[in-house]
């Protein structure tokens, strides 16, 4: 069986990106995908989790 490895990223001046900050750059990626999403779901009006629909008991 071989083992599947991820390609090395550089930072720009050819060395590696370590494990940490790969994650960094991928959690920064996905804050920024989730607040568009956010920011699209308010704009058309889509009821969030904090709101309750009409005749839902507290």
């Amino acid at each position: 069986m071989s083992e599947e490895f991820a390609p090395q990223q550089s930072d720009g001046n050819g060395r590696p990106k370590g494990l940490l900050q790969q994650m960094e750059e991928l959690m920064a990626a996905l804050n920024a995908d989730l607040s568009a999403l956010d920011a699209d779901l308010q704009a058309t009006g889509t009821p969030g989790q904090g709101r309750r629909q009409e005749g839902e008991a507290s």
